[in-house]
């Protein structure tokens, strides 16, 4: 068992939530239910996965919901390009976001591979 918090991409992950949860206050809320509820949900399963599977009983089930916090990851970075291009959000502010979504992603990644 891992204690997650001291996992420097689970920090990273609650930042990457706290930052989509702020940002995504100026989207239109238009997109309430749409694109921003899912964007945030994507954000917070990042960080919730990593958690579930640092209290599991193996490195192999650590490993699987890793590997759902990666794909989270990876679908956050889709709707955030998405939100750039459909300019609900200044290119500058997106970027930042997806910078942090990639770290995250390589973390989770080079993690993944010492478990396994």
């Amino acid at each position: 068992m891992h204690n997650f918090e001291k996992l420097l991409f689970w920090q990273k992950s609650i930042t990457l939530a706290k930052n989509i949860y702020t940002v995504c206050q100026e989207i239109s809320s238009d997109e309430k239910y749409g694109l921003i509820s899912q964007i945030k949900r994507c954000a917070v399963s990042i960080p919730s996965n990593i958690a579930e599977g640092s209290g599991r009983n193996s490195s192999k089930e650590f490993n699987h919901f890793l590997a759902i916090a990666l794909g989270s990851a990876f679908e956050l970075q889709t709707q955030l390009i998405l939100v750039k291009e459909l300019n609900f959000l200044s290119e500058e502010k997106v970027n930042t976001l997806l910078s942090e979504v990639s770290e995250i992603q390589k973390m989770i990644y080079s993690f993944k591979n010492k478990l396994q």
